[in-house]
């Protein structure tokens, strides 16, 4: 025993030197480096040539015929694309002038699922989709403003290419100023709002300082607009009324500014106000009158308004009804009266910030048919006076990894709130399995309903856990994280699947105290499938082999053969590693659900057809992960399984049931080989198997028997009336 302790060690010290010894393969990519293999035309119609890369903004210009009709750009050039694989994914863009991307295309990855799990013919294609997408709708709805289609199987991969198309896309914008949108300085000092003036102004001073800003529009001004759209079926249905005929005279004001607040609302209403709002939240009062309606009539109780938005750099807010109250009417004397008076609650997880400018943008449509409609958007641009603001403070430099940190962390907390269902099922069923390892005595003494517990928790380990949620643990995961130890370790790769990373700080908690069992008998979705598909055959009469002791312990060992192999082997080369590693069938079987060429599903199908004779016959002997758990495992605190004295010597029962032969003959159980079943916990206490239960309840039995052969009115020997013999 202290000799395989010395042995562990040592390969434990080996591979943390190897860790800190073997350096990272220099990355060298670039978009110099990336445009000789693309064609111009690839990236934008037309285009016949590349001009040279801007030393101010990384871009190239795509020319035709000389002249620049867009511009390239790396995405990892300007916003973080690390994927699961712990790498960058390198994708070559080109934008226009008015902000759309004219061409996209996947240069380069490292993702396992993608490199060797899905087509990169279907990667290829997804990528190539986004040519067409409007980065200034993107700003105005902060990156929401387009479809996600997700490829099953490599859904971090695909959410990282699409935040990282967008957020590229829109700094490019910026930097060149495209399509309108300017760049967001961030490095300026952060206003504040003196809340301390609350002075009464009246309607001609709040219009006159910009307290209250206005856009007009009469109705020869909309005709004209949607005549000009080229649309024949708008121009055919104009307004009615004159030309110069008022089709909205449309006001906004911030009123939750104390100032601005008492004098529109009164100071009643003021205070109603105050207690509506909670910290962080704040307030635009809109006015109108005329032909057109900023709230629309198609408004119902539950809905939001569709016909306006405000708007803040890369951040719209939509208003639904439970963020807006009527106001009866304006506190100034002087002021004109409107038709609607609404006031509208900004909420403060949307990032408003009431010091910098903002705009309400207005929807005006125009129906041309039965149910289809044109539109027109018009916007009233809003910026608080100096007057209500706080002098200067001292400029705060935010640097742009700060920036980038931030973006990373709101991809992969988006992730994790999408997937609220999946992770509540996850926690459940980690709940339970805690309960019957703390209480498998009484978990196991009734054998058929534990039998039957155990088919149907391995039964939502592999549907659930594996075919719907990909939730499938991999040594794959080990290499991204050695590699992420070795460049810079950071979470935000690993935190992009909530499944895996949860899955993962479990198992790290249950080698303490039951070794790699916890995660290798029940959670594993490919052992599970295993054992299902043998529990199959056994109802089917296949017959079950029992490899004789000597070579089934000989061939133990291959599984830590093949994890250090792969491991070594991802020091020099990640990529190639993630290659040998379809040792692991689990893409196959698991993630991509046996849809995938037909060497890997015949591997896959044959590992299979090896566990209907041999129970998980591929967890015996040739899994890696399985090997890289049963290395730290040694460290388990605990011993949980019962064992009698007699258990080895003489009784075998336990050794010849055990599913996976980690009972050793002489009785002991080898945590490294244990799957944590509990079938010897069953025998423990069985009735009918067991030798030294059974031996205990023929002793109970003849105990019990002696004491009632009693002669008819004799009382026992040892009574108090009983007669000497």
């Amino acid at each position: 025993m202290n000799s395989k302790r010395a042995i562990y060690s040592w390969l434990t010290v080996l591979i943390v030197s190897l860790m800190s010894i073997i350096p990272m393969q220099a990355q060298a990519d670039s978009l110099a480096s990336f445009l000789p293999d693309i064609a111009p035309a690839d990236l934008a119609p037309d285009a016949d040539a590349f001009g040279p890369i801007r030393e101010d903004v990384g871009v190239a210009p795509v020319l035709k015929g000389g002249e620049t009709i867009a511009w390239a750009f790396l995405t990892s050039d300007f916003v973080g694309t690390t994927g699961y694989s712990g790498k960058p994914i390198h994708v070559i863009a080109s934008i226009d002038a008015d902000a759309v991307l004219t061409g996209v295309k996947l240069v380069k990855h490292s993702e396992p699922i993608v490199l060797i799990g899905i087509p990169n013919s279907k990667m290829l294609k997804l990528t190539e989709g986004y040519a067409g997408l409007d980065l200034k709708v993107e700003a105005e709805t902060g990156g929401e403003g387009h479809d996600l289609d997700i490829i099953s199987g490599a859904t971090v991969t695909i959410m990282v290419i699409d935040d990282s198309i967008v957020r590229a896309g829109l700094k490019v914008s910026r930097a060149l100023g495209l399509g309108g949108l300017s760049p967001i300085t961030s490095d300026g000092p952060k206003r504040e709002i003196d809340m301390t003036i609350d002075r009464a102004l009246d309607w001609d001073t709040m219009t006159g300082d910009g307290s209250v800003r206005r856009m007009t529009l009469d109705i020869g001004q909309i005709n004209k607009a949607f005549e000009d759209t080229g649309d024949e079926r708008a121009a055919k249905r104009p307004e009615a009324g004159a030309v110069d005929d008022t089709f909205i005279d449309m006001h906004m004001a911030l009123v939750s500014v104390p100032s601005i607040g008492r004098s529109l609302l009164g100071d009643a209403e003021y205070e109603n106000l105050v207690a509506w709002l909670e910290p962080g939240e704040q307030a635009i009062l809109v006015l109108g009158r005329g032909a057109y309606s900023f709230k629309g009539s198609g408004y119902v109780r539950g809905g939001i308004f569709d016909r306006i938005q405000l708007i803040q750099g890369d951040n719209g807010v939509r208003f639904f009804d439970k963020q807006q109250r009527r106001l009866g009417a304006l506190a100034t004397g002087d002021s004109p009266s409107f038709t609607e008076l609404d006031i509208f609650k900004i909420p403060a997880d949307a990032e408003f910030d009431p010091t910098e400018p903002f705009r309400l943008q207005l929807l005006v449509q125009r129906a041309v048919g039965a149910i289809e409609k044109i539109f027109l958007t018009y916007d009233l641009g809003y910026k608080l006076p100096e007057s209500f603001l706080l002098p200067v403070a001292a400029p705060v430099v935010v640097d742009d990894a700060t920036d980038e940190a931030a973006a990373k962390s709101a991809l992969w907390k988006r992730i994790w709130k999408d997937k609220q269902v999946e992770i509540a099922v996850l926690g459940l069923m980690l709940l339970v399995l805690t309960a019957v390892f703390f209480f498998q005595f009484q978990a196991t003494m009734n054998a058929r309903v534990f039998y039957w517990f155990r088919i149907g928790y391995l039964s939502v380990t592999l549907v659930f856990l594996g075919w719907y949620a990909n939730a499938q643990l991999s040594v794959v995961n080990l290499m991204a994280l050695a590699g992420s130890l070795r460049s810079g370790f950071t979470w935000d790769a690993f935190l992009m699947d909530p499944l895996v990373f949860i899955q993962w700080f479990a198992v790290a908690a249950a080698l303490l105290f039951w070794g790699r069992g916890a995660y290798c008998g029940w959670l594993c979705p490919f052992g599970a499938l295993q054992e299902l598909t043998n529990k199959l055959a056994c109802a089917l009469k296949v017959p079950q082999w029992t490899l004789p002791w000597g070579l089934h312990e000989r061939l133990w060992p291959l599984k830590y053969m093949i994890f250090l192999g792969l491991f070594a082997l991802s020091m020099v080369s990640i990529p190639l590693a993630e290659t040998y590693a379809e040792i692991e069938p689990f893409k196959t079987a698991i993630i991509l659900k046996f849809v995938r060429d037909w060497p890997f599903v015949v591997f896959a199908l044959l590992l299979l057809l090896a566990g209907l004779f041999i129970e998980r016959f591929y967890c015996r002997y040739l899994c890696p992960l399985g090997g890289a758990l049963a290395i730290p495992a040694r460290i388990r605190m605990f011993d949980w399984l019962r064992r009698y004295k007699e258990c080895g010597s003489p009784c075998q029962t336990c050794a010849n049931e055990c599913p996976v032969q980690a009972i050793h003959p002489t009785g002991e159980i080898n945590p490294n080989e244990c799957v944590d079943c509990l079938h010897c916990q069953v025998l423990y206490q069985s009735e009918t198997k067991c030798p030294v239960v059974i031996r205990q309840l023929k002793r109970r039995a003849k105990v019990g028997s002696a004491e009632i052969k009693i002669p008819v009115g004799q009382p026992p020997k040892n009574h108090p009336n009983a007669k000497p013999t």
